[in-house]
């Protein structure tokens, strides 16, 4: 072999390491993502940090949160959640800044009974009003396998995914007078806890502790999304590239495939949205109902 060759063949083998590195890094790792926020050892990081485990007695649950605070991205998570009778529990995740003018995005999931389906509750805090929350149930087995569980970000809306099926969508409506996340990053939180007083039936069904410990597990977390305080995350808020998954949760929409999705799941499994809630409201829906399409 010659020797402006074994020059190619180095820098072909060097690029390629680095690309296989590089796409280690994107695929997450729990020990470097995360750190256990509570549960004096019920949350459990295994398989080198590609699996993550959070876990439920009647002494206490379990938690984390991200290293890293985002301001607008694309954030994923493969959960699969408590099987069984999982009556009284609550598995969550989701993105919060601090504070008492705090902003939120919520997915959590509310156990059931044996045979039950879980109740998917979503909510939307911005400065710290809540409120808006919707209801869904799975059109799945959510404890059989992971699914995906996905927020999209950004300056123009929040989308709501399920193993990338628009659910739920939460348009930036400020020219309304409706406060929108923008300006607080957010980390990534999750936990397992006990809130038996309501979760299930309004509290009518109790956790049965015989069951116990409940388990929730979690992989596959990435973040596709600009950390708050790096000089070289997200610049724009243009991409570049808007074709590139890394970039494209920039300018994310709805488009017409999405609206007819967004449409069967909220016809066919919507149990609860609060911009029907007229005897919430009686004084009228917010404002962001009566814009809103979605």
């Amino acid at each position: 072999m010659s020797y402006s060759s074994k020059v190619s063949m180095i820098l072909f083998l060097s690029l390629f390491i680095n690309s296989l590195m590089a796409m280690a890094a994107q695929a997450g790792n729990f020990y470097q993502d995360f750190d256990i926020t509570f549960g004096d050892g019920r949350a459990k990081i295994l398989d080198r940090g590609k699996l993550l485990t959070l876990n439920l007695d009647q002494v206490s649950g379990s938690g984390f949160k991200s290293k890293n605070e985002y301001l607008f991205g694309r954030i994923d998570m493969q959960i699969k959640l408590v099987p069984g009778n999982s009556a009284g529990t609550v598995t969550t995740y989701y993105l919060s800044s601090e504070g008492l003018t705090h902003d939120e995005i919520d997915f959590e999931f509310l156990g059931n009974s044996t045979g039950e389906p879980y109740t998917l509750h979503t909510n939307v805090f911005s400065q710290g009003k809540g409120g808006r929350e919707q209801q869904f149930h799975l059109w799945f087995d959510p404890t059989k396998t992971f699914h995906t569980y996905s927020i999209v970000w950004n300056r123009q809306n929040i989308i709501f995914l399920v193993d990338s099926i628009p659910i739920r969508v939460f348009n930036n409506l400020e020219s309304a007078g409706v406060p929108f996340p923008k300006t607080q990053p957010m980390r990534v939180y999750s936990s397992l806890w006990n809130a038996d007083e309501w979760a299930t039936r309004g509290g009518l069904v109790k956790t049965n502790w015989t069951l116990a410990p409940f388990t929730a597990t979690y992989r596959n977390f990435k973040a596709n999304a600009c950390i708050a305080g790096s000089s070289s995350s997200c610049a724009s808020t243009i991409p570049t590239n808007p074709l590139t998954e890394k970039s494209a949760w920039k300018t994310q929409g709805i488009d017409a495939a999405g609206r007819k999705r967004l449409r069967w799941v909220q016809q066919k499994f919507m149990i609860y949205n609060y911009c029907s809630d007229l005897k919430r409201f009686p004084e009228g829906l917010p404002a962001e109902c009566k814009r809103s399409r979605f």
